[in-house]
């Protein structure tokens, strides 16, 4: 919806505001006929004073209805009730006297056009809500321009006003807080119900598959041979499939369009070679970012594995220091590199570090630093910015 919050009841607390709102409107009304009838008396235009009573009424009947929909509480609704809201205080300026008005006598609507306010605070946040008790303010300086009193104003006008303004601020304020405390309740019990949704799994597999797993690459080692290779692959899909179900939540489906944690992404290229540390809180990203991220750490582990001898052993480090950008940093005890290693791959049509590595994390806007030396092992260090910067 506005800037500040978003629509619909997805929310326990969203309906319970509505609620609230709806019961300030017909509170509101009773106080506004008790004002309308005791000075109906003193009106230029009394029958116009009762006229605005009954729309009041009418309206308060139907909006109470319609906001009571979440699939009916879009800006259309919203517009209408301001501009009812507005339209009732405007007709201030025809059915009072002049001499009323001069004297500070409170439009006709009275306190009831605040439900306006707050229904475009709960909907939008804050700057809706001030938006709202800017378009109400208007209308009641507007009154006292017809009445030619503008000059006058009274303070009861102007604390008013100031109410409004104040009622549109921190009903939002409150709203977008209230918001953001229930999102991260919901996404707490996310992470339980997943947390234990994997032990559960973890159980299972570790009676199952693991075992299995672990036998083959025992018996294998023992047999050696072919064999002993296959149990050199049962033992870097066990130590996988540790990591991945010893970490968070496995990773979305591709095209959620959501913030991904990188955490498990990199956690499921861990095997009985690659040792892979991360931070004990989630790591988010953008979901194709953390995917691309993933896929250029793979392809560096990928070039340790043709390129370095059998054995060799690879580190891969996942930092986040909180600020604007993320490290990941893949390491091995390889041969290393002579000076000038990459430039003659490139030049010979071998992209697979320009692209495949740099290519993926320049499009995310990030850094490559490449540190080897012979007989010292590699060192690609990855920088990505959470976001993308757009120049």
């Amino acid at each position: 919806m506005g800037a500040d919050g978003a629509g619909g009841d997805a929310l326990g607390l969203e309906a319970a505001l509505w609620r609230a709102v709806a019961v300030y409107r017909g509170i509101a009304l009773l106080y506004a006929a008790v004002m309308i009838a005791k000075n109906a008396g003193g009106y230029a235009h009394p029958v116009g004073g009762w006229a605005v009573l009954g729309v009041m009424t009418a309206w308060t009947v139907w909006a109470v209805a319609a906001f009571r929909d979440p699939r009916r509480r879009g800006r259309p609704l919203l517009a209408a009730d301001l501009a009812v809201a507005a339209g009732c205080v405007l007709t201030t300026a025809w059915v009072e006297t002049h001499a009323g008005i001069a004297e500070g006598r409170p439009t006709l609507p009275v306190s009831w056009v605040a439900a306006a306010v707050l229904a475009w605070a709960v909907a939008g946040g804050r700057r809706w809500g001030l938006a709202a008790a800017t378009v109400l303010a208007a209308s009641n300086l507007a009154v006292h321009a017809i009445a030619g009193t503008a000059d006058g104003m009274t303070g009861g006008t102007v604390n008013g006003i100031v109410l409004l303004f104040l009622a549109g601020f921190v009903v939002g304020h409150v709203v977008r807080l209230a918001r953001a405390a229930e999102a991260r309740l919901a996404r707490a019990v996310q992470l339980e119900s997943a947390t234990r949704e994997r032990e559960r799994l973890a159980r299972d597999i570790h009676d199952s598959v693991l075992q299995v797993l672990a036998m083959v690459r025992r018996r294998g080692g023992e047999l050696g041979g072919e064999a002993a290779d296959l149990g050199r692959l049962a033992g870097e899909q066990e130590a996988a499939l540790r990591a991945l179900i010893g970490t968070g939540p496995a990773p979305r489906p591709s095209g959620s369009g959501q913030d991904e944690d990188l955490r498990p992404l990199l956690n499921a290229l861990a095997s009985t070679i690659v040792t892979v540390s991360t931070p004990a809180t989630p790591v988010e990203l953008p979901e194709h970012a953390a995917r691309e991220v993933a896929a250029a750490v793979a392809a560096a582990l990928d070039n340790v594995r043709r390129h370095c001898p059998e054995g060799t052993r690879a580190w891969v480090l996942l930092e986040d220091d909180g600020t604007g950008a993320i490290t990941v940093s893949v390491r091995d005890d390889g041969p290393g590199m002579p000076p000038g290693r990459l430039e003659a791959a490139a030049a010979d049509g071998r992209l697979g570090v320009a692209q495949s590595i740099r290519g993926r994390v320049r499009d995310l806007g990030g850094d490559v630093a490449i540190v080897s030396a012979p007989g010292e092992g590699t060192e690609i260090e990855l920088t990505v910015p959470r976001r993308r910067v757009v120049m």
